[in-house]
């Protein structure tokens, strides 16, 4: 029992640093592209729907919240992993959720 336990541990932290890293990774190249048209008309929902596209199922488990300034795109990134985990377990370990906020500043040429 104390075997499937440690097992059961390992790949639901593997399951969690790979999908963090997918996440991050793909929400960072969204707040990327937006930065870089200025935040444009239209520019979150294009970068958002290309987000989701490139996360496939997994993208219904995600929320996307959007604040484009004058400097900055701040995008802050929420999303809650499956959990092979009993419950009692999951919550006080916080392996089910994601939550990255993502600063990129705007460039401009000069």
């Amino acid at each position: 029992m104390v075997f499937l336990a440690l097992l059961l541990v390992a790949v639901q932290i593997l399951f969690n640093l790979y999908a963090t890293s997918v996440v991050t990774s793909i929400s960072y190249d969204a707040a990327r592209r937006v930065a870089a048209v200025d935040g444009g008309p239209g520019s979150v929902g294009q970068a958002e729907a290309s987000a989701r596209r490139a996360l496939g199922r997994y993208a219904d488990r995600v929320s996307f919240e959007w604040s484009v300034g004058d400097e900055a795109v701040v995008l802050r990134v929420r999303a809650r992993n499956p959990s092979v985990l009993l419950p009692s377990f999951d919550s006080p370990l916080a392996f089910n959720r994601i939550d990255r906020t993502l600063r990129v500043r705007v460039e401009r040429f000069r």
